[in-house]
C-alpha cells in the first residue's frame, strides 16, 4: 500500500525532522527566489486554465494525504472504563448459604506485559494486562495506555511476541489514544496461543504499538 510505505518512510525520518525542517524552508525559499527571478507568476496568470488544472491536481492529492499523515501528529482521544478486576473487587460478597460450590472466581490477571512502540514516531506506552473474569472468559485490559494516533488502528492478540503476525486476533477499533479500557475476548479463545498485544493500521499494514503478555 503506498500510504503505508509513505507512513514507514515518515517513521524512519521522524528521528531527523529538525535537519529535514531545515533544509525545506531552505528549499522553498530558493524557490520562491527562482520563481521571482523567472516570473513564474506572470506565466501562470498568462495560462489561467493550465495553472487551475495543476492546482486542483495538486490539491486533490496533496490534502487527502496530508490529512491522513498529518491529522494523527494533533487528533487525540481519552476513555476511562472501569477495570474488571477492581468491578470484581467491590461486588457485594454472595451469602454463603446460596452461593453455588461451583460458584466463579474473582476476576484476575493471568497475563501482562508493557506496551513499547514500533519506533520513535510511532510510540506506544502503558499496560495490557489479560483478565480471566470467569472460567474461560477473558478481558484485554489496556491501563494508562497512549499510542500515536493513526488511520484504522485496531487492537490484535498476536501469536508472535514482537508484533502483528498471521492468526492474530482481532478484537475490535482502538477506542482511543488515551486511557484505560477493555476488550473482550471472544468466549472459547484459546489464550494460550497467544503472546502479546498489538496496536496495528490495519489498511496501511503499519505496527503501532506491542506489548508483549508474560504471566503475572
Amino acid at each position: 500500500m503506498i500510504f503505508g510505505d509513505l507512513e514507514r518512510l515518515l517513521a524512519q525520518l521522524y528521528p531527523y525532522r529538525l535537519p529535514i525542517a531545515i533544509g525545506l524552508v531552505i528549499v522553498l525559499a530558493g524557490l520562491a527566489y527562482l520563481a521571482r527571478r523567472r516570473h513564474w507568476a506572470s506565466v501562470a496568470v498568462r495560462h489561467p486554465r493550465a495553472s487551475l488544472v495543476v492546482a486542483i491536481i495538486v490539491l486533490a492529492v496533496g490534502l487527502p494525504v496530508g490529512w491522513i499523515l498529518g491529522s494523527p501528529l494533533f487528533i487525540r482521544s481519552e476513555l476511562s472504563e472501569d477495570s474488571p478486576v477492581a468491578l470484581a473487587g467491590t461486588s457485594p460478597a454472595p451469602d454463603a448459604s446460596t452461593q453455588p460450590s461451583n460458584s466463579a472466581p474473582d476476576a484476575r490477571v493471568v497475563l501482562q506485559g508493557a506496551f513499547q512502540g514500533a519506533d520513535d514516531f510511532h510510540f506506544g506506552s502503558g499496560q495490557a494486562l489479560l483478565v480471566e473474569t470467569a472460567p474461560g472468559m477473558y478481558t484485554l485490559r489496556f491501563e494508562g495506555f497512549s499510542v500515536r494516533n493513526g488511520p484504522d488502528l485496531f487492537v490484535y492478540l498476536s501469536p508472535a511476541a514482537d508484533g502483528y503476525a498471521a492468526g492474530a486476533l482481532e478484537l475490535g477499533a482502538l477506542k482511543a489514544t488515551d486511557g484505560s479500557f477493555n476488550y473482550e475476548v471472544p468466549a472459547g479463545t484459546d489464550i494460550g496461543q497467544f503472546k502479546s498485544a498489538v496496536v496495528w493500521c490495519r489498511a496501511f499494514s503499519v505496527l503501532f504499538a506491542t506489548a508483549p503478555l508474560a504471566a503475572s
